[in-house]
């Protein structure tokens, strides 16, 4: 059996995976019943809505760039508090998801981003 982290960590993975992203079905497996994003514009999407716009990336480049500082922490014998950092072509984000264990495997419940300037961040964390 995996642990919660790696479980949590994995799946968070999964769904950065452009191939991933564009499959409703895939997606769709991977997020919870009652699923709600609070997206680094402000907006506040549902699980629905979420599938819907993933599909629509066509785009051959990866639309997550890359993914830093991945942290995760066990809040419940079911929770995972996942924080990480992604960086799309100098558009850069903090982000938090929560991860549920189910009857269906771990299912993603919340998720937020919120934009950041990198050059200031770096600054912050340089001590």
């Amino acid at each position: 059996m995996t642990d919660p982290y790696t479980a949590a960590i994995e799946a968070e993975l999964k769904l950065l995976d452009p191939e991933v992203r564009r499959s409703p079905e895939r997606v769709g497996g991977l997020l919870h019943p009652e699923f709600v994003e609070i997206g680094a514009s402000g907006r506040v999407w549902d699980r629905d809505a979420v599938i819907a716009l993933l599909a629509g990336e066509r785009d051959a480049r990866d639309p997550t760039g890359t993914v830093s500082r991945m942290k995760a922490v066990q809040l419940a014998p079911d929770t995972v508090h996942l924080t990480f950092d992604t960086d799309h072509n100098g558009r850069c984000a903090h982000r938090s998801s929560l991860w549920r264990r189910t009857g269906r495997g771990w299912l993603l419940y919340f998720h937020q981003g919120t934009l950041y300037d990198s050059g200031r961040e770096e600054q912050r964390y340089s001590g």
